[in-house]
């Protein structure tokens, strides 16, 4: 069944109404009819099976049938704070970090950025970001859309990680130290529940200030496996390496 996220003024006790792309995908892609089942998820994270009761020619209207207990996020709420890479890298973390159920998304202007976005471009560009992590979590049929925050100065950075239990962040030099900590080591101090802030460097790394400033805001330098990872591989490393510690492991 195709799920849907559907903004909290379109609900009512029994019924839920889609339009704008989602009546689009409903009606057009997908060729759906009256009659036919999908599944609609709330913003406080619930979801509920519907039949399409009506089609009209801005609106589809759904009978809420019933409420689905189970849910598809991480039992940790995991924010990855990236700096900010070339291209079309950002999009692409967005959207494979949204599949494997990143929580919170965050770009941030590190030293060794090569690219500079001023206040105007990341306006211009959220509603495309917002549209990405949107359908990447339907096609994950996650339960909620991560938040994607703006670009942050890393000044700003280390001032709002004070609000997460755990932070993280990836450095090259813990892979040339091979006596370094394993992540095994790191995730089983991370209780259920917790909020967990990784910190990725954009294509060149941090610099050896930035490495100074996060340890000294209580960052933990951590490896991800002997190789040096690209730095839209190292985020989705991250992920993976989490789901599979709470998820499969427990």
């Amino acid at each position: 069944m195709q799920r849907y996220f559907v903004q909290a003024d379109k609900w009512t006790e029994y019924e839920v109404s889609l339009n704008s792309d989602d009546f689009h995908h409903v009606v057009n892609v997908m060729r759906m009819v009256v009659g036919d089942i999908i599944l609609c998820s709330h913003p406080d994270g619930m979801t509920a099976k519907c039949k399409i009761q009506h089609i009209g020619t801005e609106t589809v209207n759904a009978k809420i049938i019933e409420w689905i207990a189970d849910s598809a996020e991480l039992p940790i709420k995991v924010s990855i704070a990236q700096g900010l890479p070339k291209g079309d890298k950002w999009e692409y973390i967005l959207q494979k970090a949204t599949e494997l159920g990143a929580s919170e998304l965050i770009a941030f202007q590190g030293d060794r950025s090569v690219v500079k976005w001023d206040e105007k471009k990341v306006i211009k560009k959220r509603p495309r970001w917002e549209k990405i992590v949107k359908e990447a979590s339907e096609q994950a049929h996650r339960n909620k859309i991560p938040t994607v925050s703006g670009v942050w100065t890393f000044d700003s950075l280390l001032e709002r990680s004070v609000h997460y239990d755990c932070k993280f962040f990836a450095y090259e030099e813990e892979v040339r130290d091979r006596q370094s900590k394993k992540l095994h080591d790191y995730f089983s101090n991370i209780n259920q529940g917790a909020s967990v802030l990784i910190c990725i460097g954009p294509e060149g790394g941090f610099s050896e200030q930035e490495a100074t400033l996060l340890k000294k805001s209580s960052f933990q330098p951590v490896r991800f496996g002997p190789r040096i990872l690209r730095t839209e591989t190292a985020p989705l490393y991250a992920l993976s390496s989490l789901s599979y510690y709470f998820e499969e492991m427990r």
